[in-house]
């Protein structure tokens, strides 16, 4: 039993090392700080995991990624070993993408982390029901708004908060981790009417319900640990992130703000390990399958190794101009040769110093 504690411990600082961005549909911006990752705990605040300025979206030779007013945009993520939490779904014009007020004024989804994924083994319990290792993707659907204007840059901000058990402590949440992914949307129905951020509920623990399991608190905010940053230490590994933000029970429940819901226990649910590298499903209704819009867009240079979304067949090829002061194309022509593009920055090479994410063993 020693033994197998010891590994579970090593095990957990070398996953820790594996920073990235947890978004992986659409394509994120990413970041070179904190390579490709934005944790709060780490010192990365939000509101996008990296600035405006700094967004692959601006260079000429990054494809744009374009959808239609209406469309079911699919969203994933990785489940990265860890259990619990939501995911808040927001989207803003680019040009106010710097502004924490203008995504919370925004919201679009909420819904389970583990809105359809888990545990690679369901019978492991040493950390709890349904809390063992496992990173298959999760994912879901977001309906892309129909009073955003003709050619207007978007960015969707996708947030992780409520997550649980850092580095293998049962009762210990993590900050938060945010996510940004700019688009153009051109096409599709047109409505004035702005949407009412909606809440999709059930997880892995609680499939066929309307609640979440998450630990800590349910409210974004509560862990952006208000732009403090930590104080590493030389070979001391925990030291360079404040996490956990909290200590408590895991807990079931909404997003605040949300109406209570419906709540069976632990025991009802039927969650299969995924077999044959599929991803894991909970018995939960699945989400609407989306509708592909057109062949997918290229592969952006600066986030190679994630996924591009649907490519509009209204879309522009360049130039993109403003619509009015409320958007802002970044300017944008004809795409030169391979060999004329810039190398793009690679968040694969291994860090001076490994900062602590979202993994648990």
């Amino acid at each position: 039993m020693q033994f197998s504690n010891t590994l579970v411990a090593i095990s957990a600082l070398v996953a820790s090392c594996a920073g990235h961005s947890l978004l992986s549909t659409p394509a994120p911006r990413g970041n070179v700080k904190w390579w490709g990752t934005c944790a709060a705990g780490a010192g990365c605040s939000g509101p996008c995991d990296s600035p405006k300025a700094e967004s692959p979206f601006n260079s000429i030779y990054n494809p744009k990624t374009y959808v239609q007013r209406g469309q079911e945009l699919e969203v994933v993520w990785n489940r990265l070993n860890h259990p619990g939490g939501f995911v808040r779904l927001a989207m803003v014009p680019f040009n106010q993408s710097d502004d924490w007020a203008a995504f919370n004024d925004n919201v679009l989804k909420y819904t389970c982390y583990e809105t359809t994924c888990g545990p690679s083994d369901p019978n492991d319990d040493h950390f709890g029901h349904l809390n063992g290792p496992g990173s298959s993707p999760c994912k879901t659907t977001l309906t892309i708004p129909e009073n955003i204007p003709d050619n207007t840059a978007m960015t969707l901000q996708w947030i992780w908060y409520g997550g649980g058990i850092y580095y293998g402590e049962p009762d210990t949440s993590f900050g938060e981790y945010y996510s940004c992914s700019d688009m153009i949307v051109t096409g599709g129905p047109s409505s004035n009417q702005k949407p009412e951020p909606v809440f999709k509920g059930g997880d892995v623990t609680y499939p066929n319900s309307d609640v979440c399991k998450y630990w800590g608190s349910n409210r974004v905010g509560d862990c952006n640990f208000g732009g403090r940053k930590p104080n590493p230490i030389e070979g001391d590994l925990l030291s360079q992130s404040l996490e956990p933000c909290m200590r408590g029970p895991e807990l079931k429940g909404k997003p605040y703000g949300m109406d209570s819901g419906s709540e069976p226990s632990p025991a009802e649910s039927s969650y299969s390990a995924p077999s044959n590298n599929d991803v894991a499903e909970s018995s939960a209704a699945p989400e609407a399958p989306v509708v592909p819009e057109a062949p997918a867009v290229p592969e952006s240079p600066a986030t190679s190794g994630s996924p591009a979304t649907s490519e509009s067949p209204a879309a522009p090829e360049a130039p993109v101009s403003p619509v009015s002061d409320y958007t802002e194309v970044p300017e944008q022509s004809e795409i030169p040769p391979a060999e004329e593009s810039p190398a793009a920055p690679s968040y694969s090479e291994a860090p001076e110093k490994c900062i602590p994410h979202s993994s648990q063993f």
